[in-house]
């Protein structure tokens, strides 16, 4: 029977997933979600070799428990063989987790310790590991960090300017959306040699935004920090702003830190600016002022965080798009671009996401080296 490797990518209110083949070049089988998890949830997914998708409703008082169940139970029926590892990913390492890992009860403490780096993703990053060791207990299961591929990075791009005992407790900038920058990097390789030895600002361009500048394949710095609230404005998140302002928030308008994170996190950015969404396809056909307004600032901030990134890259051959907005979104891309007419020449390409295979191979890789799987199962993938 196929053995293969399962893709999970869970947030607050949902579980994406994927399936791949281990024995024929890590093939795609499946794609899906479970949505809308904690209001009215709903199941689709797609079979990759013929394109038929299901759709149906689950319970309005479904879990990610649930979720999970009805994903296994779907890919079950699709019978596309055994599940042999599951691979995770997680928003943050630390400074500890420099690269996948296969999770054991000790790193998952390690994991969750992490939790107050990423309160509003971690949690929910980790608790598909222990729902998985009830429904497949023994399974092999690997945890992949979006903050690896910026764990490299000099002192002058990682430090705060803040006192010592405070950058001894962790707080320093980490940098996040590393497994898409990783997939950028693997494609440059294979496809733009020439590029992939250069100077590449990568825009990762979503709900959750930020940006990388890449030498020779490699993470210089990033415009996310400690959290994932610094850098660019986003479609729900503000970005930077003045530390100042949350301190204001706090001891003068009398928000509790609770209800101050909330806003940052989830009523700034597009949908803050505009008062109307945090979607960009709705915001291009809005003919509300405050829409084109918003788009506005959002590609001023890009544009004005790539030479920050040129700085530091001392250059920019190419620029890449990738995520929902930096691939779709035409207008947004040109508006950033025409914006940085006075730099040298560049190429500019757009490359889709695909953080999902890079997942699925760093799982196969530490599985080959620590476990049962022959190593001819598993070939190289592009």
């Amino acid at each position: 029977m196929t053995d293969t490797i399962l893709v999970i990518n869970a947030g607050s209110s949902s579980v994406k997933f994927s399936l791949f083949d281990l024995q024929s070049s890590l093939k795609l089988l499946v794609t899906g979600e479970v949505s809308d998890i904690g209001a009215t949830p709903s199941f689709k997914g797609t079979v990759e070799s013929s394109g038929a998708t299901d759709k149906n409703t689950l319970l309005a008082a479904s879990t990610h428990e649930d979720a999970l169940k009805h994903i296994l139970d779907w890919i079950k029926a699709r019978k596309h063989g055994e599940i042999a590892i599951a691979a995770h990913r997680i928003v943050h390492g630390g400074t500890i987790f420099r690269a996948p890992v296969i999770v054991t009860p000790a790193i998952e403490e390690q994991l969750r310790a992490l939790t107050p780096l990423a309160p509003l993703h971690q949690p929910h990053n980790l608790a598909p590991i222990d729902i998985l060791k009830k429904l497949k207990p023994g399974m092999p299961q690997v945890a992949c960090f979006d903050t690896s591929f910026h764990a490299g990075h000099d002192p002058l791009f990682s430090v705060y300017a803040l006192p010592q005992n405070l950058r001894d407790k962790g707080i320093r900038r980490y940098g996040f959306h590393g497994l898409s920058y990783e997939w950028i990097a693997q494609v440059l390789k294979r496809d733009h040699a020439d590029l992939a030895k250069g100077r590449v600002i990568a825009a990762h361009l979503g709900n959750g935004a930020s940006l990388c500048a890449i030498k020779d394949g490699v993470s210089i710095d990033t415009t996310m920090g400690m959290t994932a609230l610094e850098g660019l404005p986003m479609g729900t998140r503000c970005g930077a702003l003045d530390p100042g302002a949350i301190i204001y928030m706090i001891r003068d308008l009398k928000i509790s830190p609770a209800d101050a994170e909330h806003i940052l996190y989830n009523d700034s950015g597009l949908k803050g600016l505009s008062g109307l969404t945090n979607d960009v396809k709705s915001l291009q056909e809005s003919t509300d002022p405050k829409a084109g307004f918003a788009l506005d600032y959002f590609s001023l901030r890009i544009a004005q965080f790539m030479g920050m990134m040129a700085v530091a890259l001392g250059g920019v051959d190419a620029i890449v798009f990738t995520g929902g907005i930096g691939e779709n979104a035409v207008n947004v891309r040109k508006n950033i671009l025409k914006r940085l007419l006075f730099l040298n020449p560049f190429e500019t390409l757009v490359i889709p996401a695909n953080e999902e295979r890079i997942i699925a191979q760093h799982g196969a890789r530490l599985i080959i080296q620590q476990c049962e799987i022959p190593h001819q199962h598993i070939r190289r993938s592009r």
